[in-house]
């Protein structure tokens, strides 16, 4: 007997054992998204280069198992990247930073603009006699209230150590998680978060009018999949590092970092931990009943709040926490950061306060701050008495109603002292998609149609050149609950038993329990599902590497809403496909997310218009504000109800099952009845009145 094929036997591959494995693409060394190399000076494109000789060493160290012995001699070592405190070290100047030209020729070069918004008051126009002058005098005010801003840019994670001083076990967890070069938004504001003071110069703090050595209300507007997430952490576990190292208190709730839906929360908190790892930081997401150190105590009276929309789903499903004997059970969490929605801390808070949070962070602020999260994103806000508190707010789009709010908070907070500064930071062209998406609007003219081109994308072989071709895995989009549901029971036969039959396509809504929307989510994660069918719950925040592509199965009910959805593919410079499908009742809707496409593409540097094409553009009728206002509150009025329903039969055949079944309900009813009931029924038909009687 062969030995070497026994051994052999369990190693090797049929060729029928996995026919339908699919790899995602493979994760790209530079994720920014605008480089204008041309704008760059030598120095910052030695110290690129340099770096990215260093980053392609390490990564083409492969292991050979079978290759001979090397002595220590010649064993190449590998230079450890974390920067350790030696005396050399020590001894070496500190690096210099860039001067005004530089800054501002990569700030230009990456497309960022930093905008110094002024309070609101200072934004209000004397009252005219006119309309028409009055409207014109605050915006030429406004514009004049708006200084540009240019601090020192991040050029890579190296310098994060070096320059800006971060915690040197926070930088080995970034180095150990594989980052190297900052996207635009990482570049533009850790300098300014972390150390503000010297990010701006004294010069321009003094031209400005501003002392940003207290810290600084920031604001950014940065595509999806950009590093947002990153953005924002990173000063928050540094500032909790740095203040622990200064003084030897307890561990305190410094900063909260409030998201509309619970797998954002789920997805921040896990981020999170990999940063903080060995440095004692704890990072916290709250659960429901789950108590956390707070002065005053809760009123008595059940104030339930149901607040919140099937778009953006708040994490929280029951009634008011307080009052009852199983919070009073609970012991008291003790956390540095804390991650939750806002309904499940804006029950807990109530008259609460929480005196020691500095830090507040509003992942996708513009939702935050609308009407369905708005009271209770408010409240948070109010309970975070510390007067040293700063706002960072993040969303990859932002209205100009949602800047003025919190301008106007702002500057109602701190009526009475000295208001600090509020930047905004612009990566790019304001709300729009990212550049490395293809986009494409399939005609379907009905919802067979519709049925029929998705059932085209899932079968590639079958395709037409009106149907984009989308590798799997792809998210699905729909407009309610019960279509996505209806959607999922057409489409979960559609693949082959072979490559897994219904396991390959799951529908994820709000409806489900938390256990099993965390489940589809992993599943998700992991490649076992090919096809996720879902409502709005999951346009926002939620990073799928993986996504091939998005497929709008009903048209977005705004264009922010499309920006968020066509951005779960093509993140940190991957590839990707949005295809929406559009019918005849989309027609009178598709105005402004032509228009995103059409902005997209010119910001991408796309030409021929490829998305949208220039006949379609100029066709489309103009919406009003109400019909845009209906159309975001409800969505489409035809696809609500069982009016339209996602199925394959034709209206003849389900006119037809419904006749059938009226048919065998009212013969059952008759049965139940009796037959004294019909005969008199008869009796009475056939007793007609003569009238009275002489």
């Amino acid at each position: 007997m062969d030995v070497l094929k026994i051994l052999s036997r369990g190693a090797k591959k049929t060729a029928s054992s996995q026919p339908f494995e699919f790899k995602p693409a493979p994760k790209p060394q530079n994720p920014q998204l605008y480089h204008d190399k041309a704008l760059k000076r030598k120095r910052i494109e030695e110290e690129d280069d340099q770096f990215g000789r260093e980053h392609e060493e390490v990564e083409n160290l492969s292991l050979d198992f079978f290759a001979p012995r090397e002595s220590k001699e010649s064993r190449p070592a590998l230079q450890p990247t974390v920067v350790q405190d030696s005396p050399k070290e020590k001894s070496k100047p500190e690096p210099s930073l860039l001067d005004d030209e530089e800054v501002r020729q990569v700030l230009r070069s990456h497309r960022l603009k930093f905008t110094l918004l002024s309070n609101h008051e200072d934004q209000k126009a004397k009252i005219t006699k006119s309309k028409k002058k009055k409207k014109e005098t605050s915006k030429v005010k406004a514009k004049d209230t708006k200084k540009v801003l240019f601090p020192q840019p991040l050029v890579s994670f190296t310098q994060l150590r070096t320059t800006w001083r971060l915690s040197p076990r926070l930088e080995e967890n970034l180095s150990n998680q594989g980052y190297r070069i900052p996207t635009e938004v990482q570049l533009g504001s850790l300098p300014l978060l972390i150390q503000p003071e010297k990010a701006v110069s004294p010069k321009a703090a003094a031209e400005l009018g501003i002392e940003p050595k207290d810290g600084i209300h920031f604001l950014a507007v940065a595509p999806t999949g950009s590093g947002k997430t990153l953005a924002f952490l990173i000063p928050a576990i540094n500032d909790v590092l740095r203040r622990r190292a200064e003084s030897t208190k307890d561990r305190l709730l410094e900063t909260i970092v409030v998201v509309p839906t619970r797998e954002l929360a789920e997805q921040i908190a896990n981020e999170g931990r990999k940063l903080t790892k060995n440095t004692g930081v704890k990072i916290v997401l709250m659960r429901k009943g789950m108590k956390i150190p707070a002065d005053g105590q809760a009123k008595d009276d059940d104030g339930d709040n149901t607040s919140g929309s099937e778009s953006e789903d708040d994490g929280s499903d029951a009634s008011d926490l307080d009052g009852n004997d199983e919070e009073k059970k609970e012991p008291l969490t003790k956390a540095d950061i804390l991650i939750t929605t806002p309904l499940l801390l804006g029950n807990f808070l109530k008259s609460r306060t929480l005196p020691t949070v500095r830090s507040l962070i509003l992942d996708e602020g513009d939702v935050l701050l609308e009407q369905r999260f708005l009271e209770q994103t408010l409240q948070i806000w109010s309970a975070c008495v510390n007067p040293s508190l700063r706002l960072r707010c993040f969303s990859a789009t932002m209205g100009a109603h949602v800047e003025e709010l919190i301008s106007t908070q702002l500057s109602t907070r701190n009526a009475s002292g000295c208001t600090p500064p509020l930047a905004r930071l612009v990566v790019g062209l304001k709300d729009t998609a990212v550049p490395s998406i293809n986009h494409k609007l399939v005609y379907c003219a009905s919802e067979q149609g519709k049925l029929f081109a998705l059932r085209q994308v899932l079968h590639p072989q079958s395709s037409s050149a009106t149907v984009p071709h989308i590798n799997l895995p792809i998210l699905v989009f729909t407009q309610t609950i019960e279509r996505a549901t209806a959607l999922y029971s057409e489409l979960k036969f559609d693949f082959p038993v072979e490559a897994g039959g219904p396991s390959r396509i799951a529908a994820l809504h709000s409806s489900l329990s938390d256990s099993a929307r965390s489940e589809v989510v992993r599943r998700f994660r992991s490649g076992e599902i090919w096809a996720l069918i879902t409502t709005d719950i999951l346009m926002r925040g939620l990073d799928f590497r993986g996504v091939s592509g998005v497929v709008n199965y009903d048209v977005p009910t705004s264009a922010a809403a499309y920006v968020h959805r066509v951005g779960r593919t093509g993140r940190a410079g991957e590839q990707g496909i949005a295809c929406t499908f559009y019918t005849n009742d989309d027609v009178a809707y598709l105005k402004s997310i032509a228009n995103v496409i059409s902005q997209s593409e010119k910001q991408a540097g796309k030409s021929g218009n490829e998305g949208v094409p220039k006949w379609l553009l100029d066709s489309l009728p103009n919406i009003s504000k109400e019909d845009k206002k209906k159309l975001k509150q409800r969505g489409v009025e035809s696809r609500r109800g069982n009016t339209t329903k996602i199925t394959t039969k034709s209206a003849w055949e389900r006119r037809k099952e419904n006749n059938k079944r009226e048919a065998i309900a009212s013969s059952k009813k008759r049965k139940l009845q009796g037959p004294n009931h019909d005969t008199q029924e008869d009796n009475d038909e056939n007793n007609e009145w003569d009238g009275l009687d002489d």
